[in-house]
């Protein structure tokens, strides 16, 4: 028993890899469920029994490459307590991760949820998981009182998720570099200095 669930288990990854390829190169619209299984040395009806639909072979490759994507930014801020490093920490493994060959965050970048109508709203949950990731690290920031911080994120998500189409991996700069040069230049001006931090928390303190 065990070793028919560890052949369908391995059935299915390499599914999801071809699945996630073929989605990456051609797009999500122009693949059919026949080209999925003549990447992967199926019969096409065999697909359905691990997926039902090609809808939810896409969820299934989105799912992926958001796990892989929080589990990479979780493992990254692990070793800092600094709240300013864990966000440039954070940065830096979201540069790699968009601009790494990985057919998995091509389609996460690529595929809107408006593109799969029938998992619209799981697509936008998978987002918003990886969202609320960063959302918690800007949470940690000494900022100003009138900082907003929901627009900070967004604007500097938006900025950092345009290196996909600029970023060179081999290039002068690292993503490291990229990275901090992002924190530097959106969210350093924002970020109180010491003294006035201070004066922040006692009048949070008496607000209270």
């Amino acid at each position: 028993m065990k070793a028919t669930a560890q052949r369908s288990n391995n059935r299915n990854a390499a599914l999801l890899d071809a699945a996630a390829e073929l989605f990456a190169t051609q797009g999500f619209r122009e693949t059919t469920m026949r080209d999925i299984a003549r990447d992967v040395g199926m019969l096409p009806g065999s697909i359905y029994y691990h997926h039902g639909s090609k809808d939810d072979l896409l969820l299934a490759v989105y799912e992926a490459g958001v796990d892989q994507l929080v589990s990479d930014f979780q493992e990254a801020i692990a070793g800092s307590s600094d709240p300013l490093e864990r966000l440039c920490l954070a940065l830096s493994t979201h540069i790699s991760a968009i601009t790494r060959s990985s057919a998995y965050m091509r389609v996460v970048n690529r595929v809107l949820p408006e593109h799969v109508p029938k998992h619209a709203s799981a697509l936008i949950r998978l987002r918003d998981r990886y969202e609320q990731c960063v959302a918690a690290l800007i949470d940690d920031l000494p900022l100003a009182p009138s900082v907003d911080k929901a627009l900070l994120r967004m604007m500097l998500l938006g900025a950092v998720n345009h290196t996909q189409f600029w970023f060179d991996p081999k290039g002068e700069l690292s993503a490291d570099d990229v990275g901090h040069a992002f924190a530097s230049y959106l969210i350093d001006p924002t970020v109180l200095e010491p003294a006035d931090r201070q004066t922040h928390r006692e009048r949070t303190d008496y607000d209270e």
